[in-house]
């Protein structure tokens, strides 16, 4: 355990005419190679954001653009100053309305307490490496060595009373004490007692605490010799209710408020900061800048920086230059390993701080005088202005519109150029990806590819912008780093090797849909034989004598999944989407022309499906297992797959999907188990990833009303809370960021809503590569009306729908492009339902009348219906 070190978790996984920020002094040459190199693959970036149909010429445009979040150019300002601490004046300059001046006089020396002082403690907390990766004690006398750098951790967790003990060789008139905390949970209720030769003696009580520094004064000055602090409360903090003291001082310390000035970006951005100073004093002022998605991660620290991975200080450090200039902040240190920043942030919020490191000396200071005239963002992912949407979605909820766009823009912040400075500092960086346009999981962290997140992120892609070109890129490189027994790295994190048991179906899964959306079927023929070596090689070796792949079998005991969970042996989820695998290469194999291996592999998904039906049903609570050894659990993932997938029948999938409905709702969505047997919050965590397919398999199971509900809960929530506006990587208990700061607040793999309103509650996918072949299957539910556009390879495939009031009439149009064909599928409840193709009867309540048309489960299919303009009506529904 690390006191200090957040849980880094392996999971995941244009440019406008801006004019360029001139080059401050102190960055490399390499740095300018790096701008450089960022402006000509965002000026590409731009070139593609406006290829295929613009979606400003369809009819409805005008009223679905509102809801667009990305920024309107790639020179983005901030929206407001949240807050300022110490000396500041006139703070709106730093929006360019002025200049702002951030004041800090040199601090007075501290007292110290007489050499050979020693302290004692109740516990303290084992070494380790701290946040900056180096050896770390959390010993008591560290609250007495002067460095404010180190302090003392008690041993455990919310544990007290714990308690401090101070010893000097020789009395010392103290008028009071002062407590230096740090900004990672401070001492909130504790008192300070003195000894008088023979008893402690109370001289101060302090409740309710929040200051890392806090002046405790006496009644009257005391001379003691030992003095002791007992610690009977800490404030909560994302790195555990530990009591921490990083110094005490024999007197009375004055608060030195460092100056500081928040910014708030509106929602969450990413990109290259900017400042632009007016001057500052000739002492060489240091400024600290930190990032946060949210402002309860701000501290004088960001929420997560690459270099803490590295050993770094958790801010970006900067000299100021007397004459002042414009400061790009870039992957740089200004000497050697001194006054270093991590460049690419992803953040809402930006906090400048007149401050510098003591390890930065001397070439900055933490005092003087700084001027800000002005604070930008460089701003580098896709630029999802209205001009680039290929495609769009609407419908009579406006939150579900919202939520669409939303989530287009969390996808936007993650689809970026791979750049070595700027992605997983853990062995992630690729030279067969540097330069190139990719899915990053994360817009803050990971920024790695992860092909899980793929499987949500590229169908936003392919639904939204004509940037397919970075799921296939991040796709072919995984298949070109496969291992000779078949298995396909996560990502390119660990040097490609780490292990995890599902993502290799993902990858097949996702080349499918890469496939189906863009028509690149050379892109299949390339990888075809990666797919076969995958399927056939690999999953074979961890397949027991039920036919069910098992966790543990061919050394993978200790492999992973998407979230690292502590599963083995026969497990739904993953054979539920060995099943989705199976189906979809046996797809690709049949439009390559492999009639062979798609008789194998749908052979193979109808006895895997029946096994998982055999031994992974659990029929006393109506739900499929999580796993068929340990303790009873029912899966979000696994349960809602089964139905995606096709395994569960629909009496099953009715049963499930109601038992989730009973056992994981949470006001923020549904949790991804239905008690806390695997982990300790199974029962309240919420991955917007495994809520995707639980989502899509309601609207299938023609559970619609609570697909949509769940679909507001969950994003409804996040929309709301946090940064705002963007798609989170995990929900926690009451709905907190699952993993504090450390979590991802604009995450690609949570952005199945865009998938989840387009395919399922339209209704248009998707059937043959590139749309050859589509499906037109709306699932209205409790909207009124939806209409939207899907960009095809042939040009865009258009559907609108409304039903009246009361459900009598549903009106259905479709406008397919030349080169395609597909099959409608209407809701027609009813005995008494009459469909008509433009206005012709093809089915009358009983029997067909042209396309084939066939009644089951309260729809009516259409076979073989041509490009063109189609209106379809049902009457009496």
């Amino acid at each position: 355990m690390k006191p200090l070190e957040p849980s880094l978790s392996s999971a995941h996984p244009s440019r406008s005419s801006v004019p360029r920020a001139p080059i401050s002094r102190g960055l490399s040459r390499r740095s300018v190679r790096i701008a450089q190199a960022v402006a000509v693959v965002g000026a590409l970036t731009a070139a593609m954001a406006v290829t295929g149909p613009a979606s400003a010429r369809s009819p409805h445009s005008a009223s679905w653009q509102k809801y667009v979040q990305a920024p309107s150019s790639r020179d983005v300002r901030p929206v407001s100053v949240v807050s300022t601490t110490g000396r500041v004046t006139h703070p709106q300059g730093v929006l360019g309305k002025g200049t702002a001046t951030l004041e800090r006089p040199t601090p007075a020396p501290k007292p110290k307490w007489p050499a050979g002082t020693t302290a004692a403690a109740s516990s303290f907390h084992d070494g380790n490496n701290g946040n900056d990766g180096k050896p770390r004690t959390y010993v008591a006398g560290n609250a007495v060595d002067g460095d404010t750098d180190t302090f003392w951790n008690d041993a455990n967790a919310a544990t007290y009373p714990a308690w401090l003990e101070i010893t000097s060789p020789s009395a010392v008139p103290l008028p009071g004490i002062t407590v230096l905390s740090n900004a990672d949970g401070v001492p909130q209720d504790f008192t300070v007692e003195t000894w008088d030769g023979s008893a402690w003696t109370t001289r101060a009580t302090v409740t309710g605490n929040t200051a890392v520094q806090r002046a405790v004064a006496f009644p009257s000055t005391v001379t003691t010799a030992k003095v002791r602090i007992t610690v009977t409360k800490d404030q909560p903090s994302g790195k555990g209710e530990f009591t921490r003291v990083n110094e005490v001082w024999p007197g009375l310390v004055s608060g030195d408020d460092v100056p500081s000035v928040t910014l708030d970006f509106g929602k969450v951005v990413s990109g290259y900061p900017r400042i632009s100073f007016a001057g500052a004093s000739g002492n060489n002022p240091g400024v600290r800048v930190a990032f946060s998605e949210t402002l309860d991660y701000l501290t004088d620290r960001s929420d997560y920086t690459r270099s803490d991975v590295s050993g770094g200080p958790g801010t970006d450090q900067y000299a100021v230059p007397q004459q002042g200039g414009i400061w790009t902040d870039t992957k740089n240190c200004l000497s050697g390993t001194k006054v270093c920043s991590d460049g690419l942030h992803g953040f809402r919020y930006m906090k400048i701080s007149l401050d510098a490191l003591a390890s930065d000396a001397p070439l900055t200071q933490p005092s003087g005088t700084v001027r800000i005239d002005g604070v930008s963002l460089d701003f580098t992912p896709f630029l999802g202005t209205p001009d680039s949407y290929t495609g769009w979605f609407e419908s009579s909820d406006t939150k579900l519109n919202q939520y669409w766009y939303d989530a287009s823009y969390t996808n936007e912040l993650v689809t970026d150029t791979f750049r070595s400075d700027d992605v997983d500092p853990r062995n992630a960086d690729s030279p067969t990806l540097d330069g190139k346009l990719v899915l990053h999981d994360g817009a803050k962290r990971d920024r790695d590819p992860y092909v899980g997140d793929v499987a949500v992120s590229g169908r936003t892609t392919y639904l939204t912008h004509d940037s397919a070109v970075a799921a296939k890129n991040v796709l072919a490189d995984l298949a070109d780093h496969q291992r000779d027994d078949g298995w396909i790295p996560p990502a390119s994190i660990n040097n490609y090797t780490l292990h995890l048991f599902d993502y290799p179906l993902w990858w097949v899964t996702s080349s499918w849909d890469y496939v189906l959306y863009t028509g690149d079927t050379d892109y299949a023929r390339d990888y075809y034989a990666n797919l076969v070596k995958t399927l056939d090689s690999w999953y074979p070796s961890v397949t027991d004598s039920n036919g069910l792949l098992s966790k543990g079998l061919n050394g993978t005991g200790g492999y992973g999944d998407y979230a690292f969970l502590p599963r083995s042996g026969e497990v739904t989820y993953y054979n539920t989407l060995y099943v989705q695998a199976l189906k979809d290469a046996a797809a690709m194999a049949t439009a390559l022309g492999h009639g062979a291996d798609a008789d194998r592999w749908t052979q193979r998904a109808g006895t895997v499906s029946a096994a998982i039906n055999a031994h992974l049903w659990d029929s006393d609570a109506g739900a499929y297992l999580d796993s068929a050894t340990g303790d009873v659990r029912h899966g979000q993932d696994g349960n809602g797959l089964a139905v995606v997938a096709g395994v569960a029948d629909p009496n099953r999938a009715s049963s499930a999907l109601d038992h989730l409905s009973k056992t994981t709702a949470q006001p923020y969505g549904n949790a991804f188990m239905d008690n806390n047997t695997l982990v300790s919050d199974g029962s309240q965590r919420v991955y917007a990833f495994t809520s995707y397919p639980e989502i899509q398999a309601r609207f299938l199971a023609g559970k619609a009303d609570s697909a949509i509900d769940e679909i507001k809960r969950l994003y409804g929530w996040m929309a709301t809370h946090g940064p705002g506006v963007t798609d989170w990587e995990g929900i926690g208990p009451n709905g907190s960021m699952y993993e504090g700061g450390f979590t991802s607040a604009a995450h690609g793999w949570s952005t199945g809503v865009v998938p989840a309103l387009t395919n399922d509650l339209l209704g248009a996918t998707p059937t043959g590569p590139g749309f050859s072949t589509w499906n037109v299957a709306p699932h209205p539910g409790s909207v009124t009306w939806a209409r939207g556009q899907l960009p095809t390879p042939h040009g865009p495939l258009t559907v609108d729908w409304k039903q009246s009031k009361g459900g009598k009439r549903f009106t259905l149009n479709v406008t397919a492009p030349k080169g395609t064909s597909g099959d409608i599928d209407v809701p027609a409840s009813g005995s008494r339902v009459t469909v008509r193709v433009d206005g012709k009867v093809v089915w009358d309540g009983s029997k067909a009348h042209g396309f084939q048309a066939a009644a089951k489960d309260g729809r009516v299919t259409l076979h073989g219906v041509k490009a063109g303009s189609h209106t379809i009506t049902v009457d009496g529904s």
